[in-house]
Order: C-alpha cells, then structure tokens, then sequence
C-alpha cells in the first residue's frame, strides 16, 4: 500500500508535468528540498507507478499533422479473436492518439491525428471502415485548440 501523497510529493509532480528535463538538484530546489531527498521522493513517485513515464510532448503542426478528428465508431458484436485484433490494429496505428470504448449511440472514440483532410479521407476508407466489426463511423474536425494539456490536476482537494 502506497502512502499518501505529500505536499512535496505533489510540487514535485507539478513541476514535472510542466518540464520533467530538470535535473534532480534544479527539481529540489524548486521545491524546497535538499538532493537526496528529493531524489528518493521522485524514486517512490516512479516504483508506486504515479510516474508512468517521461517523454517530450512534439509540435505535431511542425511534423505535418495540423488535424484532429474525433471519429465515433459503431462496432457489432466482436468474437474475442476480432477483439484482439481490433485493439492489436488500434495500438499499433501512430495517426491514433487516443481510443476509448464508451456509452450511447456509438461504441468506440478515437482521437486521431491527420495530416489533411484527404489523408483523413483515405485513412477512414482504407483503415477505420476495415476495422473488425465496423459498421459505422461519424467524424468531427477540429477547427482550433482553445486548449490542450498533458496535465494531470494532482492537488484534488487538498488544501496546501
């Protein structure tokens, strides 16, 4: 059982969401703890898994792709093998940043990169409509991000 989070535990969180290239000495001091515990705090942060992992987050405009689009999948009833080969193709396509399974009319939201509107066109033919047990899908285009963040709010209701 993981302890509590404490404050420095959380500042230490914050701070990396907002740039996890500092090093151990820049990071403790920003929160106000000397090296050696800070290191030992950030090494049970990352074994208690509430660091996942630490990556550079890309200018996807600068790399070609100034789209998203939010396909809504209708899928009919899948055989555990079609299953796994759905969720198999899904991982495995880059152009899919996020997957989710959800309620209502349709069964499955996938936030995908595009390079254009004719590359999405293409990829929803030749990809999404070949998926195992697709029926249907509706896609939404972004027109512009009013806002969009890696960020997890890791301060919830404590009061610090």
């Amino acid at each position: 059982m993981t302890d509590p989070l404490s404050t420095f535990d959380i500042k230490i969180l914050e701070q990396l969401q907002k740039d996890c290239s500092v090093s151990t000495v820049e990071l403790a001091e920003i929160v106000g703890l000397s090296q050696s515990p800070c290191w030992r705090r950030l090494q049970r942060l990352k074994d208690e898994g509430y660091i996942k992992r630490q990556v550079a987050i890309l200018d996807r405009e600068k790399l070609g792709f100034g789209l998203h689009i939010f396909a809504y999948l209708k899928v009919q009833r899948l055989s555990e093998k079609d299953r796994a080969t759905f969720s198999r193709k899904v991982e495995n396509t880059p152009e899919i940043l996020e997957c989710y399974s959800i309620f209502g009319e349709m069964d499955i939201m996938m936030k995908i990169q595009a390079k254009s509107m004719s590359w999405y066109q293409d990829f929803l033919m030749n990809f999404l409509m070949n998926l195992p047990g697709v029926d249907n899908v509706n896609s939404t285009a972004t027109l512009g991000e009013i806002k969009s963040t890696t960020a997890v709010p890791v301060r919830g209701n404590l009061a610090l």
